[in-house]
């Protein structure tokens, strides 16, 4: 079971760190001490420490004397995090293999499923919570705390959840995804190691592609040249 994020027993820096990452805040938007303060009803200090700690994280820019910002990553950025994430999941999808049945799997298949119908009504706002929860899972079931703690920091810096909303725009992308998912899952369940991770490390290919040659332009972090 996930502890929520934004909810009230998470720490400041958790509860910041989502607002970002799920993509509340926009790439390239100021960040005011002062206002964040005020939100979240603490004092500019912990808000500064706060801010140190996900500029590390590679979330924020802090330009001495202009302020900070929501860091604005290149497209080379973005290609070799994908990159990281395709081996990283691939990886993940052998291991999961093979296991065989735990808990994540019964995860998996109750998530595919549902991603399915969803998927199919064109119901894009669920289904990228869905394919959030898919991936995540998939990286807890290869029980490796170090494959899920590397994971855990490139997702952050990704901000996967809204690049995966601005990928479903496309048409049909969805239901493609879903069924990459079932393709991804039938491996595990055959416990086939080797087609699991190349399945999962294809899907992954296939929707950075969606995301770096869109049918329509997204936004500048995603154009943005180096």
């Amino acid at each position: 079971m996930h502890t929520d994020p934004t909810g009230p027993a998470s720490t400041l820096l958790e509860r910041l760190r989502a607002k970002i990452t799920r993509g509340d805040l926009e790439p390239g938007s100021p960040l005011s001490e002062v206002s964040l303060a005020q939100e979240f009803d603490v004092s500019r200090t912990p808000i500064r420490e706060v801010l140190k700690q996900l500029q590390l994280e590679g979330l924020i820019e802090i330009r001495p004397k202009v302020g900070t910002f929501i860091r604005e990553p290149t497209r080379r950025e973005i290609v070799e995090m994908f990159q990281l994430k395709e081996v990283l999941e691939g990886l993940a999808a052998a291991l999961m293999a093979r296991r065989g049945p735990c808990l994540q799997l019964d995860m998996l298949e109750d998530n595919v499923a549902a991603s399915e119908v969803t998927s199919q009504a064109g119901d894009t706002d669920t289904y990228a919570g869905q394919v959030q929860g898919f991936h995540q899972t998939l990286v807890e079931g290869a029980d490796n705390n170090k494959l899920v703690e590397q994971y855990g920091r490139l997702m952050n810096q990704l901000s996967f959840y809204r690049l995966v909303r601005r990928t479903l725009d496309h048409p049909g992308r969805a239901v493609s995804s879903s069924g990459e998912h079932r393709q991804v899952l039938t491996m595990i369940q055959d416990k086939d190691p080797f087609g699991a991770e190349t399945t999962m490390r294809s899907h992954v290919f296939a929707s950075t592609q969606e995301l770096l040659v869109p049918r329509t332009r997204t936004t500048l972090s995603i154009d943005r040249e180096p």
